[in-house]
């Protein structure tokens, strides 16, 4: 088994716990909130994800900044939840946490989440169209578009969808005519 493998199933338990206690306090839409900002915050710095991975730096001290950095901007339950994670040596997990999270969040309410490749910032109006087809497409109630820019793309766009990918990109076709050429 893979160490992501191993990691994947020590974050469910923790990600599953959270659901359950924002799903009992009704606040399952604060704790996203909160942990969109969390991740946010963790993908802008680097010194505080090495500073969680750091098994030499005391759990008192891990705890301290956590209390300054959140006690104000998240609601007590993330608060805790965070505390238990580092009492528990799993705060290096956090961001898998949140992404397990957020997946079944999603399943919950029926969001599916899209990721879309695209070189150009698409405008509101595309946005939305994209959304729509995705919604008939995928019979959900909501979609949840992650939009990345990817300059290297000549044209169009790649969606993916779980594990369903819709190339509608010119680098895409081209790849498919090259292959197809050369098993002919």
């Amino acid at each position: 088994m893979s160490n992501q493998a191993v990691m994947s199933k020590v974050a469910m338990p923790y990600a599953e716990a959270l659901v359950e206690s924002a799903r009992d306090s009704s606040l399952l839409d604060q704790i996203n909130q909160d942990l969109s900002l969390i991740s946010d915050i963790l993908k802008k710095s680097e010194e505080i994800k090495s500073l969680f991975k750091n098994p030499l730096i005391t759990v008192e001290t891990k705890k301290s900044v956590v209390n300054k950095l959140f006690s104000t901007q998240v609601n007590d339950l993330v608060l805790k939840f965070l505390l238990v994670l580092i009492d528990r040596r799993r705060i290096s997990l956090l961001d898998l946490i949140i992404e397990k999270y957020l997946q079944l969040v999603y399943q919950l309410e029926a969001t599916v989440v899209a990721e879309i490749s695209t070189p150009i910032v698409l405008t509101d109006i595309q946005e939305t169209e994209l959304i729509n087809k995705i919604k008939d497409m995928s019979s959900s109630k909501t979609v949840k578009l992650v939009v990345k820019l990817d300059p290297d793309l000549i044209a169009g766009f790649i969606i993916k969808i779980g594990s369903k990918t819709i190339d509608t990109s010119l680098q895409g076709k081209l790849i498919h005519m090259t292959t197809y050429l050369n098993s002919a």
